[in-house]
């Protein structure tokens, strides 16, 4: 939100706050719960999971905008560590519990077609929280539920067999918005946010007669910005300034391709915020 410009004030206790610069209403609410606000409701705009759209199954009602790369997770099939099972296609016609009920059913009827000539059926069931305690307590042979770092999974003696879905946050809106052009707003907001932390600005001095080798170390993610540098004498060869977006994955093995082609005075800024 403080990246997208979009301040706030929200009092102590309550789930809702108005914006003190645009005329947005911020709401907060269950994750499982937006899908559904935003597919159906009067909210234009929302942030949740991927895995909660799909469980909501409203890909039909709303728009995934932007994937905003935090909260990296896996829904995941998990069966006790020392257990008989190490494969999913074991688990057909045992009982699952999860908090996922609707993307657990659909991929265990993909498992029993593949798996079973039999109308076997596998028994899936909800449970809200703790469901890492499910096998151990008896209620499920194996479990369905979100991994982050994988410790809760190990200190519950369950390892996992297979990965049905890797989430993360996503910006979604309504496919029908009451308010476009605002949605649009702050889409191209959080899309600069997400540029910025993914590319850095690389700027460097270099004879116009390597740009061939130089332009496409640094292509930008259009196209390089080029000037042309004032020569000293009549005789020098003429210079150009290259400025140009690099993923900052990258710029370390740029920055030495650069320096090896015979560019000079390389530097690297950073950048806060960007439209693209």
């Amino acid at each position: 939100m403080k990246g997208a410009d979009i301040k706030f004030r929200r009092s102590n206790r309550l789930d809702i706050a108005l914006s003190t610069n645009l005329p947005v209403a911020i709401i907060f609410l269950p994750a499982a719960d937006i899908p559904i606000f935003v597919g159906e409701g009067n909210c234009d705009l929302g942030i949740t999971g991927l895995d909660q759209i799909q469980e909501a199954d409203m890909f039909d009602s709303v728009e995934d905008l932007l994937d905003l790369e935090f909260g990296n997770c896996k829904l995941q099939v998990q069966v006790p560590a020392e257990g008989e099972y190490t494969s999913v296609d074991q688990l057909v016609g045992k009982k699952i519990v999860s908090s996922f009920t609707k993307l657990t059913t659909d991929y265990f009827k993909g498992v029993e077609k593949v798996e079973s000539a039999s109308d076997v059926t596998t028994k899936v069931k909800y449970v809200g929280g703790s469901v890492e305690a499910s096998c151990a307590l008896g209620v499920a042979d194996a479990i369905v539920d979100l991994v982050e770092s994988g410790e809760t999974m190990k200190a519950a003696g369950l390892k996992a067999i297979e990965t049905i879905l890797e989430t993360s946050a996503h910006l979604i809106s309504s496919k029908t918005p009451k308010h476009p052009e605002l949605v649009k707003k702050i889409h191209q907001r959080f899309e600069g946010i997400m540029a910025a932390k993914a590319y850095v600005v690389c700027t460097y001095n270099a004879p116009r007669s390597i740009l061939k080798s130089v332009l496409p170390v640094t292509p930008g993610r259009r196209s390089a910005t080029i000037s042309v540098l004032e020569k000293k004498s009549e005789e020098e060869e003429e210079w150009v300034a290259v400025s140009a977006m690099v993923s900052r994955k990258r710029i370390g093995d740029v920055m030495d391709e650069l320096k090896k082609l015979g560019a000079s005075d390389i530097l690297v800024f950073e950048l806060s915020n960007c439209r693209v």
